[in-house]
């Protein structure tokens, strides 16, 4: 399960999901890391800090996280901008190291997008907490599976308070 811009904001709709799912990612905007603490009390986490992500999260976990799962390689940033228009901090690497997932949050603006040009799946999973300008808060399930992935799911939560 992906999820971001939480904003210290975490409530049983997105711990029912959490249940649903083997491990979670984070693309950063934790805010409280009760947040955090919460997930990683009922799965595995992997998560980045975002841009009001204070010292203890940003002790806590990396500005990037890469790996690979599933023979499939992820990497998870908060501000990493999308196809054509991705952000000048990772814009050498993306191009020279590309994986086939890239996932950034802080838009609060859902999008599934493929980059043809450099043959990767673009992931932000909007906003999962009640702040900033989104109306409907989101997050994204997917299964990875020996190299695939597969059954994409844009998960729609309550209405934000």
């Amino acid at each position: 399960m992906l999820l971001s811009d939480t904003h210290s904001y975490i409530d049983d709709q997105i711990l029912k999901f959490v249940k649903q799912a083997d491990e979670v990612w984070h693309a950063g905007d934790i805010g409280n890391l009760d947040v955090t603490d919460a997930i990683k009390a009922i799965k595995p986490l992997r998560a980045v800090y975002g841009n009001i992500d204070a010292a203890d999260a940003r002790s806590e976990f990396p500005l990037d996280n890469r790996f690979e799962l599933e023979k499939v390689s992820v990497w998870i940033t908060h501000i990493g901008g999308y196809p054509n228009k991705y952000n000048q901090r990772i814009r050498e690497e993306i191009n020279e190291n590309t994986p086939q997932i890239f996932i950034a949050g802080h838009s609060h603006i859902l999008k599934v997008q493929y980059d043809k040009k450099l043959n990767l799946l673009h992931l932000n999973p909007g906003a999962a907490g009640n702040h900033g300008f989104h109306k409907i808060r989101t997050m994204l399930r997917f299964n990875l599976d020996n190299g695939d992935i597969k059954a994409m799911e844009i998960i729609e939560l309550a209405n934000r308070g």
